[in-house]
């Protein structure tokens, strides 16, 4: 049977009996697995009459020191993995027979110190993954041999000083990483003839200060990642060469202080991550022309004041990140010639006082975000024509005073965000029109006294949240026309006195907030009706003396809060057809008069009860 088996999977060691595989001939194996594997296995599995055929080899997570000199006879062997074989210190010399080898993996070989020169000798290794081998200082000269390698992963080596001269040879690399080489100082101008280079990814190379003028040469590089590399100040002009880049990310390079004007010859260009260059104070002339530009990140670029006007020629331009750019005061009016433009974040930019009139030739923008703009007054006029806009968010935008009349004609708006604007009195009677609202949040509009009786005809309103809106007296009654809510938070509504009747016809209510309504005193009757109610919130309403009868229809209550209710001495009889039927979760309980001494027990079996 053993001179047929092609393929055997071991996983560790510890109740397999030596004896059994010591004098094993497997002559036709093919695949062979042993992960965390001690050596003495190793060393019987992996011999000359075994190996002959052997094409796949995982010795991942092993504890072999060196490999076993009869892996040498693996004339057939494709794939080597010693992944995370931590006590490896190195390979054999007479790794070079592998002629047919076409992947070895040693990444997490953490005490790994170096290659053999014979390593060259591997003429069909097409991927080579060296990430995370802590201790490798170099690569050997004859790496260059290596004609047929696509791959070459050196993550994580984090002393690896430099990289020899002749790594220009590997003229079929597709995809080198030397993200985390945190050692590395600077690439050899040999680097540019890597002329097959889609992916070069250099991120979080902490001492890399520029790179060669050669890296115009890679002509077919399609991505370029110098995410954290801290240390660099500039970039080559040749950077406008690379005619094939699609991704270009200089997120976190705090040092970057300006983008050569050659950038706008990046036609192939889709995305530019400018993420956290807080050094950079201005972007050149020639951006306008990256015609193929989808996302522009340029937040937290806390030095850049203002926009060139040539970006309104982005005309491909879906994405622009402006948040947390505290020292920018306005847009350009070109920004609405950007007619592809879907998202806009513009929140945390402190000094922007205003939008422009142009803003509302972006027929697609979906999003805009203006949270934390605190210096923001006024929306223009013109910002009804975003008739694409699903989601518009004015939080904490404290000068706000008022929106205007045109915002009905967002008729695919789906949220709107208002939380702390704290100087806004009223909506808009118009506000009805928003006829696809889902979510309208006023938590924190302390000026707000009322909302118009229109806000009844928002009938594909799920969340009304209205959370320390603290001169708000009373509720519409229209509200009851709200058929699609199923949240109204009005929690520490401290001036409310009551709801009115009609809110019995919320049907769809799952969730309703009135903690620390300090001025409610009673529920309408109609709170019966509420049938899908799950959460009834009612902490710290201290004027509230009596529960309705009509609880007893909340027949999907899962949770009750009475907590700090100090005026709420008893539950009515009826609660008892609620609760002891239902998982329900009545809080604050401790000091009422329960109902029924004889049903208490059966209540408080099927309810978490906690006092205050």
């Amino acid at each position: 049977m053993a001179q047929k088996l092609e393929g055997i999977l071991l996983n560790g060691d510890e109740d397999l009996p030596f004896s059994l595989f010591k004098n094993l001939e497997l002559p036709s194996l093919r695949l062979l697995q042993m992960i965390e594997m001690i050596p003495k296995f190793v060393k019987v599995f992996i011999q000359r009459r075994n190996v002959q055929c052997l094409q796949w080899l995982c010795l991942h997570i092993s504890k072999i020191e060196e490999l076993p000199n009869d892996l040498v006879h693996c004339f057939h062997l494709h794939v080597l993995d010693l992944s995370k074989c931590r006590n490896l210190k190195k390979l054999p010399t007479s790794m070079g027979k592998l002629i047919a080898l076409r992947q070895l993996h040693l990444f997490g070989c953490y005490k790994l110190k170096e290659l053999p020169s014979s390593i060259g000798q591997l003429t069909a290794l097409q991927k080579l993954d060296l990430s995370m081998c802590f201790e490798l200082k170099e690569l050997p000269t004859s790496i260059s041999q290596l004609t047929t390698l696509q791959k070459l992963d050196l993550s994580s080596c984090y002393n690896l000083k430099e990289l020899p001269t002749s790594i220009g040879q590997l003229t079929t690399l597709q995809k080198l990483d030397l993200s985390l080489c945190c050692t590395l100082k600077e690439l050899p101008t040999s680097i540019g003839q890597l002329t097959t280079l889609q992916k070069l990814d250099l991120s979080s190379c902490c001492k890399l200060k520029e790179l060669p003028t050669s890296i115009g040469q890679l002509t077919t590089l399609q991505k370029l990642d110098l995410f954290r590399c801290s240390e660099l100040k500039e970039l080559p002009t040749s950077i406008g060469q690379l005619t094939a880049l699609q991704k270009l990310d200089l997120s976190w390079c705090s040092k970057l202080k300006e983008l050569p004007t050659s950038i706008g010859q990046l036609m192939a260009l889709q995305k530019l991550d400018l993420f956290e260059c807080s050094e950079l104070k201005e972007l050149p002339t020639s951006i306008g022309q990256l015609t193929a530009l989808q996302k522009l990140d340029l937040s937290w670029c806390s030095k850049l004041k203002e926009l060139p006007t040539s970006i309104g020629q982005l005309m491909a331009l879906q994405k622009l990140d402006l948040f947390e750019c505290s020292e920018l005061k306005e847009l350009p009016t070109s920004i609405g010639q950007l007619t592809a433009l879907q998202k806009l974040d513009l929140w945390g930019c402190y000094k922007l006082k205003e939008l422009p009139t142009s803003i509302s030739q972006l027929t697609v923008l979906q999003k805009l975000d203006l949270w934390r703009c605190f210096e923001f007054k006024e929306l223009p006029t013109s910002i009804g024509q975003l008739t694409t806009l699903q989601k518009l968010d004015l939080s904490r935008c404290y000068k706000l005073k008022e929106l205007p009349t045109s915002i009905n004609q967002l008729t695919t708006l789906q949220e709107l965000d208002l939380s702390g604007c704290s100087q806004l009195k009223e909506l808009p009677t118009s506000i009805d029109q928003l006829t696809a609202l889902q979510e309208l949040h006023l938590s924190g509009c302390s000026q707000l006294k009322e909302l118009p009786t229109s806000i009844g005809q928002l009938t594909t309103l799920q969340k009304l949240d209205l959370f320390r809106c603290s001169e708000l007296k009373e509720l519409p009654t229209s509200i009851g026309q709200l058929t699609a809510l199923q949240k109204l938070d009005l929690s520490w509504c401290s001036k409310l006195k009551e709801l009115p009747t009609s809110i019995g016809q919320l049907t769809t209510l799952q969730k309703l907030d009135l903690r620390g309504c300090y001025e409610l005193k009673e529920l309408p009757t109609s709170i019966g009706q509420l049938t899908a109610l799950q959460e009834l919130n009612l902490t710290w309403c201290s004027k509230l003396k009596e529960l309705p009868t009509s609880i007893n229809q909340l027949t999907a209550l899962q949770k009750l809060d009475l907590s700090r209710c100090s005026k709420l001495k008893e539950l009515p009889t009826s609660i008892n057809q609620l609760m002891i039927s239902k998982k329900s979760h009545l809080f604050g309980y401790s000091k009422l008069n329960m109902p029924h001494t004889h049903i208490k027990h059966k209540i408080l079996k099927n309810l978490k009860c906690l006092g205050f």
